[in-house]
């Protein structure tokens, strides 16, 4: 059975879940994991993918010029009116056509990537996501759309739905904590940590994939 990677995760939150269920998973960043750092590749995300042939790959690329929730910020004083900003316009391109070619090329059977819904400039490069889901479908009340593009592996099924969300205006603030958290320098691990209930998920229905026994 060979290793699996998960780029681009400081946290170990999947890794962990996966080695709970007998995988060697390492996961790696630029920054040092708040996990077991015995099990962590600190450094570049593409070299490392490409350093080698993986039992499977799961790739949390960065979001900041991918996210549709961004989208504005392409543009100069964010309006569409005043032409795009060039500098970011760049590095959308960059970072999308970089997700583009981790998909077709990624050095494995089993590859899934992830980012949050994206907005049309990145979607006409990258191409439509294979499903979307939500933590609510995994047990936590929380809303953030989690998209996921898929190759040899199955979609993901909900195993412990609490929606659907409340219509209750202060209800529904509470389940949209994540896009509550203010501004500081921990709002972007808190915005992208993997909920610990979808890591579960993404263990138990994979894992049998990346063991080669599916």
């Amino acid at each position: 059975m060979k290793p699996v990677l998960v780029a681009y995760e400081e946290s170990g939150i999947i890794t962990s879940a996966l080695r709970d269920r007998g995988i060697e998973a390492y996961s790696n960043d630029i920054q040092d994991t708040r996990g077991n750092p015995d099990w962590h590749i600190k450094g570049d995300a593409m070299e490392v993918i490409f350093s080698r042939e993986w039992g499977g790959i799961i790739c949390h690329k960065v979001c900041t010029y991918l996210a549709n929730s961004g989208a504005k910020h392409l543009y100069n004083d964010c309006k569409k009116e005043n032409g795009i900003n060039l500098e970011r316009w760049e590095k959308m391109l960059f970072d999308a056509k970089e997700f583009r070619y981790v998909l077709d090329n990624a050095p494995t059977k089993f590859l899934a990537m992830e980012n949050p819904i994206i907005h049309c400039h990145a979607k006409a490069i990258i191409g439509p996501q294979t499903q979307c889901v939500q933590p609510w479908w995994f047990g936590t009340k929380e809303i953030k759309a989690t998209c996921w593009w898929l190759r040899g592996l199955p979609s993901l099924v909900k195993t412990n739905d609490v929606g659907p969300v409340p219509k209750d205006v202060a209800e529904r603030r509470k389940w949209a904590k994540v896009h509550q958290c203010p501004p500081g320098p921990l709002r972007q691990r808190i915005r992208s940590e993997t909920d610990r209930n979808h890591a579960e998920a993404i263990a138990d229905q994979w894992s049998e994939y990346f063991k080669g026994t599916k």
